[in-house]
């Protein structure tokens, strides 16, 4: 029987209101599988795809669950389900695909008005219509193409790869160290804590922010099933989070129960959470140690131009620290450290002490800096988290270590606000 009241159908309410879906006659978006065996940098951009806010790439159910949501905006049903149909061959356990194709089967038989008609849990279709909210927002928003998150400053030349989370958009961003500059090559849903982001203490149930790196790899094997085909521990909280006297532990990167495909937006205890066939692709590519997890509130965007413009800054920041070091001259050397500086073990004053009395056995000092990172921490305060190898050498020293600095800026200035071992 026809179908007259498909637009009391929530699904199509969301898109409009959202803006999730496209209008009928705009461009569609090609059907892409995501099931691709390693991440690798995305192809040229087909040229309806191009027009969607300039994507490079999709990953995930969302190109498919967008042309779903588009064929019902257009009141073409048979061509509706046959999509859900293709989505749910991709992923079938996909519980927001399930409901939809539920509903439109209901509407063959009768008019429907809500989402879900076809016999659900309420707190049930409350997750998952959240959940297409956001896949779709996520999928419809998405950067130019040519920008560059503010915070991947310098990535070292070793390091392939670099995790991007917006706690917003539900959304974690995979870049390629390509050519001594960040390149887009995926993105993915995610699920983060119940309260939201911005931890402060355990057992909040809340996501951290900050720049962060993997700690190490934990396999299914010797994981409850809660954490499904993986996980990779994050290093919060980190040496800023501390000395901000942030507490907790145990803020993971990991997948979904075996029967689940995803969780819905804010279903974890502060963790960031992937659909498992997700997390096998990004994980192939995480180092431990070295790949850097940066979780933002809302992601701020660059264009190369100005992206090119802060690292030089920064960059000259951390070469003229570096050789007023070797001048010997103690005064010039502190003028890059903040009054509220500290260490592990010291202040400013006590830092600055022993700076005066080392250097008077100087006769001379070499200082050189390799394998330079650069992140800016995510939020309004002007930080950055710089890591490097440092090799010192004087005429009574010779010494190698791993350093992690956070250089805040001060009025006009960069000064260095901690130092330590990294």
């Amino acid at each position: 029987m026809p179908i007259h009241r498909i637009f009391f159908l929530l699904p199509l309410v969301l898109c409009l209101v959202a803006g999730a879906c496209s209008k009928s006659g705009e461009q569609q978006t090609k059907e892409i599988s995501p099931a691709t065996p390693a991440i690798t940098p995305a192809n040229p951009v087909a040229p309806e795809t191009a027009a969607l806010a300039g994507t490079v790439s999709d990953s995930g159910p969302e190109p498919l669950l967008h042309r779903v949501f588009e064929s019902i905006e257009q009141n073409r049903l048979d061509q509706a389900l046959q999509r859900t149909d293709t989505l749910l061959n991709q992923y079938p356990n996909f519980r927001l695909g399930h409901l939809i194709r539920g509903d439109l089967l209901l509407a063959r038989t009768k008019p429907i008005s809500s989402f879900g008609a076809g016999g659900q849990a309420n707190e049930k279709i409350a997750d998952l219509r959240e959940e297409a909210i956001v896949r779709l927002k996520g999928y419809r928003s998405k950067p130019p193409a040519n920008d560059i998150p503010r915070y991947l400053l310098q990535m070292p030349p070793d390091q392939k790869y670099a995790i991007v989370v917006d706690t917003q958009k539900s959304r974690l961003y995979v870049y390629a160290n390509k050519n001594d500059r960040p390149q887009f090559v995926a993105d993915y849903y995610v699920s983060q804590g119940k309260l939201g982001a911005d931890k402060f203490s355990e057992g909040d149930k809340k996501t951290p922010l900050g720049v962060y790196h993997v700690t190490a790899s934990l396999p299914k094997q010797k994981l409850a099933d809660l954490y499904g085909s993986g996980a990779f521990p994050i290093n919060y909280p980190n040496e800023w989070d501390k000395q901000q006297g942030r507490k907790g532990h145990g803020i993971w990167l990991h997948g979904t129960p075996s029967d689940t495909f995803s969780r819905p937006p804010k279903a974890s205890d502060g963790c960031v959470v992937l659909a498992n066939r997700d997390l096998d692709i990004v994980a192939q590519n995480l180092q431990i140690g070295l790949t850097p997890v940066i979780i933002s509130n809302s992601v701020e965007w660059l264009s190369l131009d100005d992206w090119n413009r802060e690292r030089n800054e920064l960059n000259k920041a951390i070469e003229s620290w570096r050789s007023d070091w070797e001048s010997r001259d103690v005064e010039r050397f502190l003028r890059h450290y903040s009054p509220k500086f500290s260490s592990d073990k010291q202040d400013f004053q006590q830092f600055a002490e022993q700076k005066r009395k080392v250097n008077t056995g100087k006769q001379w000092i070499k200082v050189r800096v390799a394998n330079l990172s650069v992140f800016r921490n995510p939020g309004k305060e002007e930080l950055v988290v710089v890591t490097f190898d440092q090799q010192y050498r004087s005429n009574n020293l010779d010494n190698t270590m791993k350093k992690r600095q956070y250089w805040r800026r001060e009025g006009a200035q960069w000064k260095i606000i901690y130092e330590g071992a990294a």
